[in-house]
Parts: C-alpha cells; structure tokens; sequence
C-alpha cells in the first residue's frame, strides 16, 4: 500500500482558499509491479473540504513503509456523486469527498520479487482449509506426478523448473488447473450496524420453538410554567409532567421446524415474521439453546 498525506507549507503560512483541500492519496503496489506501469489512486479528504468534485491532484509522490517513493501521482479526479445546497437546505447523492484517478500513478521504483526460491514454488490459500488443501494437490500431482506436497492446511508446495522461462510456464499450466473447493462450515455473518444477516448453504436448525414480542416504552413531557398571584411572594417556575406509556405487543409461540438446507432454513426464519434487527437477537438464541447449527459472527 502506497500514500501520501497533506499539504507541506512554510511555518506560519494559514492556508484560507476555499478551492483548494489537504487529501489522503493510496494505491496499491501489485506484484511484478515494474517502473512505467500506471496505477489507479484513491484521493479521500482529511480536513472538512465539501466536494472533490471537478479537482485536480497535483505531482504528488506516493511512500511505502520504508519512506521510499515508489510512485508519482497527479491527474484529474472523478468522483462519482452530486450534490447541492441553497438558502440553508442540501442534497448529497454518494460522497463527494472521496475520488478516483484511473492510471493516475506512475511506479517509480520496483519491489524485488523473486518467482520462488530454489526448485521450489508456494502456493497459498485465502483462507485455512485441510479438505480444499488436499484436493489442491491431489491436482497438482495429477497433472504432474509428484510435484506437489502440503505445507499445512494453507500452503502447499510445488517443484517447478529451474528455468525462468520453463517456470512461468509452469506456473500458467498450475493456475489454469479447475479444482472444486471443499463445502464450507457452517456461518452466518451478522452486521451489528446495518442489520444484515448473510448464511451460507451449510446452515442447518433443529427443531425449536420461538416466541418474540416488542415492548416499548413512551415518555412525553409537558413543560408548563406556574406563575403566582399579583400580591403573592411566590417566584415564577417552570413545571415539568411527565407521562410514561407502556406498551407490550402480544407475540405467539411458534415451531420452527429443523432445516436440512438453505431453502428450509430460510423459509423458517421467514415464518417468524420478524425484521433484520429481531432476527438478529432470535439467531443468537438459537445458537445459545444449539438449535442453530452454525458457527454466528457479528462483524
């Protein structure tokens, strides 16, 4: 990841204009990455600038961790939204503090990165899977007798050629090789701040029974003012009633069939009749009472 922050200016300099906003440029540096190759940049707002909107980035270089340049960017920037305001009232679509420059970078400087090291290539999974790792090699050594060995459940290596040309070759021939990966566990990820709920197919429930309702709770205020009689010594005060309704809505107690795929688990779920927000808090008494076979993630 490559960036840059901000605005350099002699000490004492108090920058005013309104046409002109300190920014944050990113990009990412891909592999085999060599001098001459353009990149697309992100350009964000770091102080309170309105829009981007119809700017341009001035030569900017762009830093590693190291404190290296290793790109330069400038260019117009795009951002994809509108907005507009007028005697006090706006209307925003998107954000307009946030663009894109498509090729606006220009690496600079490579990184050194060598294809493998000795006769041997890695080949390493998103994510740790013992079943999708196995299969991994039982393809590799199909293709080529042999060749491939497993590290772990997450990477797996591969004898290639010395050869450079022989390598990439070889390389191209892995990657082009199809592979089904192992069924997934059982998980349902849930967004605390959206209300979204995502499953995937390995999702199953026993049998259960739920019952949800609502309670809410109102309170209304009515500020008054008590105002004593002309030739009384009583002060002017302010009275505040307050009322406080209750209100319990009546909720049944519903059997929840088990699920043996995704389609019954949903339908379920369905006939709980709840929304985004409730399903959430039923999905983890489920998983308390086991009833839901599923690991439950709250992102």
């Amino acid at each position: 990841m490559l960036s840059n922050m901000g605005v350099t200016l002699p000490p004492g300099t108090n920058l005013q204009l309104k046409n002109v906003a300190a920014v944050m440029v990113t990009a990412t540096l891909p592999p085999f990455a060599r001098p001459g190759q353009q990149l697309d940049i992100t350009v964000s707002s770091m102080g309170n600038a309105k829009s981007l909107r119809g700017g341009t980035l001035i030569l900017t270089p762009l830093k590693g961790a190291d404190g290296g340049v290793y790109a330069i960017a400038q260019g117009n920037v795009l951002v994809s939204g509108a907005g507009a305001a007028a005697a006090g009232s706006s209307a925003v679509i998107n954000h307009l503090s946030v663009g894109r420059i498509a090729g606006g970078a220009t690496v600079e400087r490579e990184v050194p990165m060598p294809l493998g090291q000795g006769e041997f290539v890695y080949f390493d999974l998103n994510t740790t899977d013992f079943g999708t790792m196995q299969k991994m090699v039982e393809a590799i050594n199909l293709a080529v007798p042999g060749a491939a060995s497993a590290a772990d459940g997450r990477q797996v290596r591969v004898r290639a050629p010395v050869s450079p040309d022989e390598r990439v070759a070889f390389v191209g021939r892995i990657e082009s090789l199809e592979l089904k990966p192992s069924q997934m566990a059982a998980k349902i990820i849930v967004n605390g701040r959206t209300g979204s709920v995502v499953m995937n197919q390995s999702v199953t429930l026993d049998n259960c029974a739920v019952a949800h309702g609502n309670l809410s709770v109102t309170v209304t205020a009515d500020n008054l003012v008590s105002q004593p009689n002309p030739l009384a010594s009583g002060q002017t005060a302010g009275v505040s009633n307050a009322q406080i309704d209750i209100k319990q809505e009546s909720g049944k107690l519903l059997n929840v069939r088990g699920g043996a795929n995704l389609a019954d688990v949903v339908k379920a779920l369905n006939a709980i009749g709840t929304n985004p927000q409730d399903l959430i808090a039923i999905l983890q008494a489920m998983k308390s009472s086991g009833a839901l076979r599923a690991e439950l993630e709250i992102i």
